[in-house]
């Protein structure tokens, strides 16, 4: 394949210190995280700064932890859980360089979206860089998965970077059903399609979760909770919410392969551990561009 070096878009970061705080779903701590401008080639990092020293952790597949229910990376004996829907705002808002500073192990949950956190970096604004971003091109089919939940890449459509589709059921005789999107993956679409879409569970997961003591700070005013007859005490942003907040899932564990994905990626109920396993298997199998230093 060819590398056609002038079609590869400049790095960006953020323009100035970005702040959102709130708590922890899964702990309901308390939890500050500054988005901070970073160098060229830097990638997304995060940095624990309430330890004995800063633990820096990538935004790296290999760095993955298997928890439950959520992106979770571990290095130099630090953690921090919870990171799909800041990768995602930064991932879909296309910044490639950033130093994520967290005083605690997870992420806040704010509204189980990443508008806070979009709303943030577009308040301070992003800059250009002279080095190229790394793409990372499909050319072949990729699968990963079963027949009951799968994941997908194949070659891109011409003309497009990054097409995603994903495909929700929850069964004929639930409230969320059915539900599929597509979109060609963009900052102007990530914001308008994506970035609002809420985290939702089933009441009775809930139910069973607090009886563990875990998400005991979180009311169904912080994300989308579905009881038998419906969404319980709130209203939806879109009719399929769901599966756009699957999708924007799906942006954020995609950044853990550091590089922009050009392809089409379809997935079938997969969740954070299927699709770590694809960008894996892209990042082992793909054909990458690499960037480099251009003139300012």
């Amino acid at each position: 394949m060819t590398n056609v070096r002038s079609s590869l878009r400049r790095q960006r970061t953020i323009a100035a210190i970005a702040e959102v705080s709130g708590f922890g779903y899964w702990s309901g701590r308390d939890v500050r995280v500054q988005f901070r401008p970073a160098e060229p080639d830097t990638g997304l990092v995060f940095v624990r700064d309430d330890l004995d020293r800063p633990r820096r952790i990538p935004a790296d597949v290999s760095l993955r932890i298997e928890i439950p229910r959520r992106t979770s990376l571990a290095m130099d004996g630090a953690t921090v859980e919870m990171v799909e829907h800041v990768l995602a705002a930064l991932h879909g808002l296309a910044i490639d360089n950033c130093e994520i500073w967290v005083n605690g192990p997870e992420l806040p949950g704010c509204d189980g979206s990443s508008q806070p956190f979009v709303a943030a970096i577009d308040a301070v604004g992003c800059v250009e860089q002279n080095v190229e971003r790394t793409r990372l091109i499909v050319t072949e089919i990729t699968r990963v998965g079963n027949d009951d939940c799968w994941v997908e890449a194949k070659p891109a459509i011409k003309g497009k970077g990054l097409v995603l589709r994903y495909k929700l059921d929850y069964g004929p005789n639930t409230p969320i059903g059915k539900q599929a999107i597509e979109v060609n993956l963009t900052p102007t679409v990530f914001r308008e399609e994506l970035a609002t879409a809420r985290t939702f569970i089933m009441e009775e997961e809930a139910a069973w979760l607090k009886q563990r003591g875990l998400g005991e700070r979180v009311t169904p005013k912080d994300l989308l909770i579905f009881g038998a007859e419906g969404l319980i005490d709130n209203e939806l942003r879109f009719e399929n919410e769901c599966v756009r907040h699957k999708t924007l899932d799906l942006v954020g564990d995609l950044a853990l392969a550091g590089c922009d994905l050009v392809g089409q990626v379809t997935a079938y109920k997969s969740g954070h551990r299927l699709n770590a396993e694809l960008v894996k298997m892209l990042l082992m199998e793909g054909h990458k561009e690499k960037g480099r230093r251009r003139s300012a």
